[in-house]
């Protein structure tokens, strides 16, 4: 698949999750402190969109639980959520965002 355009840079606030599609692949596009990260748009809990919970530092929170997960590496770092999500590569070029998720950069289950 490759680096595919999903957004322009100013669409993400900062701090704050966009939800995107890339391709049957549901992805938030998380913005912190100048940084942007590309992970699963699903919480390995409860099935919920995490792109519409809270964003703290590396940090994504889901709404309804609490879930924590880091947006490095995709690894819960808060309970209920034990599973780790797929974290995807990002890039920045130029005003746009580009994300590849064919390639999840942590492969732990």
């Amino acid at each position: 698949m490759g680096f595919t355009r999903v957004c322009a840079l100013s669409e993400v606030e900062d701090p704050g999750a966009l939800h995107v599609d890339i391709g049957d692949v549901p992805v938030a596009i998380v913005r912190s402190e100048d940084e942007v990260f590309a992970i699963h748009d699903v919480c390995s809990h409860a099935e919920i969109p995490l792109s519409e919970g809270d964003v703290e530092g590396t940090t994504l929170e889901c709404w309804l639980h609490g879930s924590r997960f880091d947006l490095r590496t995709g690894k819960p770092t808060g309970l209920p959520a034990t599973i780790p999500v797929p974290v995807y590569p990002v890039r920045v070029e130029g005003t746009d965002v580009y994300v590849d998720a064919s390639v999840s950069m942590n492969r732990e289950k």
